[in-house]
């Protein structure tokens, strides 16, 4: 499929806590024509989330279906939970972001309506942690640690190309665009 024809993906990957969210809420308002990615999933929504931000929360039964029906670009069970793409968040006239696990993004790669550009957002392990005790008033201290342990395997070994950015302070504005050739290049091929 031809370049321009294909839906323009920048999906963010990275550990718990990194700053994924931060760097994708500054990323939509800051790139023009950029679209969020909101995923579905079947887990319950935690006590600061709402439908539609961070995910469209369905039913086990409606996921299947958008399964069964094709309408899932990708699609993981994880925890006994489902978590999945539908072709009907992308724009094929915008700059489509999303937060994407590696497993999810390997899946991105090999679909030929998408380019994509896998970015990996780096924090540091304390500053990761220090984020995730801070998300809810009652953190599920096993559930952080289990999530630290999880994540240790997972990016022991990424087998795509990818951009790396260190978030330190999570302050998005230190994300420059402009000074990271491989997303400049991104954005030039949008038109």
């Amino acid at each position: 499929m031809e370049k321009n024809k294909q839906y323009k993906v920048i999906a963010l990957f990275g550990k718990s806590g990194a700053g994924k969210d931060t760097i994708l809420n500054w990323l939509v308002s800051t790139i023009p024509n950029a679209k969020r990615i909101v995923n579905h999933t079947t887990r319950p929504k935690r006590e600061y989330e709402i439908d539609g931000n961070p995910y469209h929360f369905i039913s086990h039964t409606d996921f299947a279906n958008k399964v069964l029906d094709g309408s899932m670009i990708e699609a993981t069970e994880f925890n006994n939970w489902f978590y999945g793409t539908s072709i009907e968040e992308l724009n094929r006239d915008k700059i489509n972001i999303g937060i994407f696990n590696i497993y999810a993004i390997q899946c991105l790669l090999q679909n030929n309506q998408l380019d994509v550009l896998p970015i990996y957002i780096h924090s540091y392990d304390k500053t990761r942690l220090l984020r995730n005790l801070s998300r809810e008033d009652s953190p599920n201290c096993y559930e952080i640690c289990r999530r630290f342990i999880t994540d240790e395997k997972d990016f022991d070994d990424i087998d795509f190309d990818h951009v790396t950015y260190l978030n330190v302070e999570n302050n998005p504005t230190e994300f420059n665009i402009n000074k990271i050739p491989e997303v400049v290049d991104f954005l030039r091929g949008q038109d």
